[in-house]
């Protein structure tokens, strides 16, 4: 059987792999020159950057891919536990560092927030409760199947509805259970993880923080890119064919049947065809005379990313692998993200530094910066203006926070916006998680894996279910695959 896999991110390379390994011919056709979609990386004056995702969670998702193929793991990339989860720094003053040791970090909230302990205690473990009981479900079946519906885990899982939080926002449910508001800002952080608004998405985000502090935080050895050189590696050694600088233009359908794809004017036959391209310009670009699911594409976008990529010639001793400058006003912030659909004049802002683990990432002496806020996904704004405006309101909160002027130390920049992001990736608007889960039903209402209305078409990726993310992008991946499997049993 031959199957055909539109795109080279890594849930395509994951299915791909799968495939191969279920003995099926696989081809991928890549539209860019390089593989990885977002998980890829450069160099900058002497700076290595990744491009994209910059956190790595449930390794044993990855691993599970080479171990489908028969592989080690080991063999094809390595990774460390992280001892320090983020750094977190609010406008106060406070700072708090979420060390990966459980106990230590329930006493660092407990001395620096004034927090009895068995409050985050009960939350994570609440957290990992949800997670393991129903979070799973979410994230390991497919949903649209009546079959996963009929399983006694699921009968146990929804007797545990309200617990969930399904019905409450996760901002609501965060201050129920943690009180303190700036405990309250550090969980509600976790729905941009999805790309989404803590003050609209369900409760039941609560069970992410489970995924960083009850299981850990982790890097591969050479940095995120080293994923998706694994994976490619491992897509070599199985004999699979990776067609670069080839854009599908056709998913070739007859009689309802998904039966191969035009690229460059030529038609490549297949018995199955699974896009990772986002589905949004799979419908609307690869299958433009079937029509598409307009209530499914039309669903709110996730944010997107305004990234700079920062040579900085010197070290902070006070920052981490990971670390976030919390806004001020939260609630703000977000309202402005998704209503206004612009940009806070006080971000929270990410920063990723990982030359604190690879020494080789930047010069001697220097760092290499990965400076995020989150940014509405692209509907025509004033982007220039805003990059110009959101730089100086970094910088100046940088600047008090750090107490130095950062700017006098950045030596290499460059920059990644919503349209550029949209440009090089395919995802719709820039968004960098497909729809948002700005609803409650919002895991009910992702595209789904198998297409109902065309036979042998398949779609994996971040803008279908499970959703975005390394973790979800690679369950997505196995879902499919095995959808594809049985069928062609």
């Amino acid at each position: 059987m031959k199957a055909i896999v539109i795109g080279s991110g890594i849930a395509g390379l994951a299915t791909a792999n799968r495939l191969r390994a279920e003995g099926f011919d696989v081809q991928i056709f890549e539209a860019n020159a390089y593989p990885g979609g977002k998980l890829t990386a450069f160099n900058q004056s002497g700076y290595r950057f990744d491009a994209g995702p910059s956190l790595f969670t449930m390794p044993h998702f990855l691993d599970d891919v080479f171990i489908a193929c028969g592989r080690n793991p080991r063999d094809y990339y390595q990774y460390k536990r992280i001892g320090v989860t983020c750094n977190y720094f609010y406008e106060d003053g406070t700072q708090l560092t979420a060390y990966a040791d459980r106990e230590k970090l329930v006493k660092e909230v407990s001395v620096k927030l004034h927090v009895p302990e068995n409050i985050i205690r009960n939350y994570l473990e609440l957290s990992k409760t949800l997670y393991e009981s129903a979070g799973r479900i979410f994230i390991e079946q497919p949903l649209q199947r009546w079959r996963t519906w009929l399983s006694k885990a699921v009968a146990k899982a929804l007797l545990k509805i309200p617990k969930m939080g399904l019905f409450t926002s996760l901002n609501q449910f965060n201050e129920k259970h943690l009180q303190e508001p700036r405990l309250v800002q550090l969980f509600n952080r976790y729905a941009t993880y999805n790309g989404s608004d803590p003050y609209q998405a369900p409760g039941i985000l609560s069970t992410i923080p489970h995924l960083e502090f009850n299981v850990g935080t982790f890097l591969p050895e050479g940095g995120m890119h080293a994923i998706t050189q694994a994976l490619v590696h491992l897509a070599a050694d199985q004999g699979i064919s990776v067609i670069y600088d080839s854009p599908v233009d056709e998913i070739v359908v007859s009689d309802g049947k998904a039966i191969g794809v035009l690229s460059k004017g030529k038609r490549c036959e297949a018995d199955v065809v699974i896009s990772n391209m986002d589905v949004y310009f799979t419908w609307r670009h690869l299958l433009r005379n079937i029509p598409p699911p307009e209530r499914t594409l039309n669903q709110e976008r996730s944010s997107s990313a305004l990234i700079f990529y920062w040579g900085v010639k010197r070290t902070f001793e006070e920052l981490s692998l990971h670390n976030i400058f919390f806004s001020e006003d939260y609630r703000k912030e977000f309202e402005m993200l998704f209503q206004q659909k612009q940009v806070s004049d006080d971000p929270t802002i990410y920063i990723n530094i990982t030359s604190k683990y690879i020494a080789s990432d930047a010069p001697a002496g220097c760092e290499n910066w990965f400076v995020m806020i989150n940014v509405p996904a692209n509907d025509g704004q004033d982007w220039d203006g805003i990059i110009t405006k959101a730089r100086k309101n970094i910088l100046t909160k940088l600047n008090r926070l750090l107490k130095v002027e950062v700017e006098h130390f950045i030596e290499s920049e460059s920059v990644l916006d919503p349209r550029s992001i949209e440009l090089r990736t395919r995802s719709y608007k820039g968004a960098l998680y497909g729809t948002s889960s700005n609803n409650r039903y919002a895991a009910f209402l992702r595209h789904a894996n198998q297409s109902p209305r065309i036979t042998n078409l398949y779609f994996c990726g971040g803008s279908v279910h499970p959703g975005g993310g390394i973790p979800l992008c690679l369950q997505s991946a196995k879902i499919t695959a095995d959808l594809v499997s049985k069928h062609f049993d």
